[in-house]
């Protein structure tokens, strides 16, 4: 009598190619992954950017003959950066369009409101652009995160820079809402390590174009140093105001002052800004070659330069065709989540971090790096510091104390 076992393996196989067939996005020939981003709205800028980027990352897997012979179907919808519009895209592309994935989000709102939608049906939020802590808090098999968060940010770049700069005397600018909290609560707490706190704090609300009471009050504390909890109008505003009052503080923000819209907006009064940031601007000039081939590619195909937004749409496709490629041709919502969970991601050509993940760890990466503004354009001033380094750093100067805990990974 012949061996059985091949006939059941053979059946096995079956059963898995018809798993992965059945699943939402995914058919014998495509997969089908979805994206909201802002194309009308205050964001428009750079949620076009961000497709760009995605729809060029795809078009190169699809020419290489797709994942396993499916080629990746990305399906844009736009929400104006509007989270019941976000509920709204979601609501089709889950439901009619019926993706495999939301990939690259962009906003925090506007991924709170969009993932119950997405988990009721099982459907992967990966690696939203926005670094807001509840991208991967509370824990959620189907969240998958990647920018280290604003917190984080700033609670390694704030005493980092006072360290490495002398100074004394920290103030904050930041916007009256979660996103401006973040950042300030960030920076409060790497102060609080070194022995220091804020001796000055001033908010604005959103949509504010008049800082010269915050900056009066910021100046007469004697501010060194000033975190900014803002974006691009608030940050050229600013620090505007700073220059034509003769205040002169080092200014450090987060990842959202890291755009070249600053300096083309604000001119050279934004030399000697600092940001937190990870993926480097691509510009047409870089010296690097790869990244000079990448951008030329980029603006021989949509006629405009590239940013750094181009770059995380760029990146989330080809993040998501590693894992993809990873699983093999049975695909899944659960093979993807099983493989994502025992993967780590190197650096990119753009100098992205690394990035690690777990059964319990939705998080990839937690550290940023420096770039500041040098005659009119972003140049990376510092590699990632681990809070292992920075707590040495701590201890030869004699500033640790008991909170050294949260420089633990």
């Amino acid at each position: 009598m012949k061996p059985r076992f091949p006939m059941f393996a053979a059946l096995a196989l079956c059963a898995c190619a018809t798993l992965a067939q059945n699943a939402a996005g995914i058919s014998r020939s495509e997969i089908t992954i979805g994206t909201i981003q802002d194309l009308s709205g205050p964001l428009a800028s750079y949620g076009k950017q961000i497709r760009n980027g995605m729809l060029m990352r795809v078009d190169e897997a699809n020419e290489m003959g797709g994942v396993h012979g499916r080629k990746i179907r990305l399906l844009v919808e736009d929400d104006g950066y509007d989270p019941k519009k976000s509920v709204l895209a979601a609501q089709k592309l889950v439901n009619s369009d019926n993706i495999f994935a939301m990939v690259g989000h962009l906003g925090t709102a506007q991924n709170l409101a969009a993932m119950p939608v997405q988990f009721e049906k099982n459907v992967i939020n990966f690696f939203p652009i926005t670094a807001a802590r509840e991208m991967y808090e509370p824990f959620h098999r189907l969240k998958f995160a990647n920018a280290a968060t604003y917190f984080d940010q700033m609670r390694i770049a704030a005493p980092r820079l006072m360290k490495e700069r002398n100074l004394k005397k920290a103030c904050t600018l930041y916007q009256d809402d979660d996103f401006g909290l973040e950042v300030m609560r960030g920076a409060e707490a790497g102060l609080k390590v070194i022995g220091l706190q804020f001796v000055e704090k001033t908010t604005y609300k959103r949509g504010a174009t008049d800082f010269s009471s915050q900056v009066a009050r910021m100046k007469a504390a004697g501010c060194e140093m000033v975190v900014l909890g803002t974006i691009i109008r608030e940050t050229v505003g600013t620090m505007a105001e700073a220059r034509k009052t003769g205040f002169a503080p080092v200014f450090v923000g987060s990842s959202a002052v890291y755009t070249d819209l600053i300096p083309k907006l604000g001119g050279r009064g934004m030399d000697g800004l600092y940001a937190t940031m990870t993926s480097q601007h691509p510009y047409l000039d870089e010296a690097a070659q790869q990244i000079r081939f990448w951008a030329t590619k980029y603006k021989t195909r949509f006629n405009e330069d590239p940013t750094v937004f181009s770059v995380y749409g760029y990146g989330n496709i080809e993040n998501f065709v590693k894992v993809a490629f990873k699983v093999g041709p049975n695909l899944s919502t659960d093979t993807f989540v099983k493989t994502l969970e025992n993967m780590s991601f190197g650096r990119d050509m753009f100098g992205t971090a690394e990035m690690t993940f777990a059964p319990t760890k939705r998080l990839g990466n937690r550290y940023s790096r420096l770039s500041q503004i040098q005659d009119g354009r972003w140049k990376v001033v510092s590699d990632y510091v681990a809070f292992a380094g920075l707590k040495a750093v701590m201890q030869k100067n004699g500033k640790i104390s008991v909170e050294s805990e949260f420089f633990q990974d």
